[in-house]
């Protein structure tokens, strides 16, 4: 096996930039669909400021996250071969994420999104490019971890679960992105069957098993059905869930102040999930420590910014309060 089998943790996921668009004006609706963001149509619409983030998306904020907690991380990503593609490159460099298996393919635009961010939360504008996608060789690492990819990545996803038949010691974190739940579960059936760890929100779970609950023991037995050994389900403010052996209810680690903004507060909690299984902790110790590293991630804008070293999670934990700890469900 070549030195590659020395990498940790390997993300593959689609990377992109995210520009931050702090609105000035705006307000939520409910609707039967949901919440929805409101602004003037055909006026001007000011806002407040605009922040550049490189080098983000699940995958690649969970590469960065598992980075800063020891791990030795890399990630298969596509990008374009313009500038935004090198300021991902530079950004993760300077993570010490290894970058050898990223492709920037000719007259392609990395992908790039419109975050429009009003309160403590956003709606973010999507484009994916359509790239050419293969897999490298990239030996056998630890852990793969597989979130978000384009709508024309479904023969992709053939080709991890291909390589991870022939590669069986390695490990299989799946936190489903947007396209991937659209493929639908019978799709990516080999996929799920060779998860170890599954990571989504409630809504998410329900969409990918076709049903609405609030019993958190259906869901993840559904999703457990489908093969992954581990299944987490987050639920927003009110704290997370877990299957093992046993099935568990994690809550929130507290807040210093009211959260910033949210965004990438679920690929911190399942990217530090993973990673400290990658450094050698139990299921019930890792699921402890992922809320510490969502929380500070909320009090700061983007999906990196917020993360945090092992050393400081670990003091964070000295000092929570009581009532912070895994029950049973």
């Amino acid at each position: 096996m070549n030195s590659d089998s020395s990498f940790d943790f390997i993300g593959i996921g689609d990377t992109v930039v995210d520009a931050f668009i702090k609105l000035s004006i705006g307000h939520i609706e409910e609707s039967a669909q949901g919440a929805l963001l409101c602004l003037p149509y055909g006026a001007k619409v000011p806002y407040e400021s605009v922040t550049v983030v490189p080098a983000v998306g699940n995958s690649a904020n969970a590469v960065v996250s598992a980075s800063r907690l020891g791990l030795k991380s890399a990630i298969v990503s596509f990008l374009g071969d313009d500038k935004h593609g090198e300021d991902c490159l530079e950004k993760f460099r300077k993570e010490k994420v290894d970058t050898k298996f990223i492709t920037q393919e000719k007259e392609k635009s990395t992908n790039y999104h419109y975050v429009l961010w009003q309160g403590d939360d956003r709606t973010i504008l999507i484009k994916h490019t359509q790239f050419s996608v293969s897999l490298p060789d990239i030996g056998n690492p630890k852990w793969i971890y597989l979130s978000s990819l384009g709508e024309h990545t479904l023969p992709f996803h053939d080709e991890i679960a291909d390589y991870l038949e022939k590669h069986k010691s390695i490990k299989l974190a799946f936190q489903p992105g947007g396209y991937q739940i659209k493929f639908g579960k019978e799709k990516l059936s080999r996929i799920y069957a060779r998860t170890d760890v599954f990571c989504s929100n409630k809504e998410e779970a329900e969409t990918i098993l076709g049903i609405q609950s609030d019993d958190f023991k259906v869901l993840l037995d559904g999703i457990h059905a489908l093969g992954p050994k581990i299944v987490l389900i987050t639920d927003g403010p009110h704290g997370a869930y877990m299957k093992t052996n046993e099935e568990y209810y994690e809550p929130l680690f507290p807040d210093p102040k009211p959260p910033l903004e949210r965004t990438g507060a679920g690929d911190a909690f399942s990217s530090t999930f993973v990673s400290y299984l990658a450094l050698g902790y139990s299921p019930e110790e890792a699921i402890l420590r992922a809320p510490i590293n969502s929380m500070n991630v909320e009090q700061h804008i983007g999906a990196q910014e917020g993360l945090l070293t092992k050393d400081e999670i670990e003091n964070d934990l000295k000092k929570a309060p009581e009532n912070y700890k895994l029950s049973t469900i």
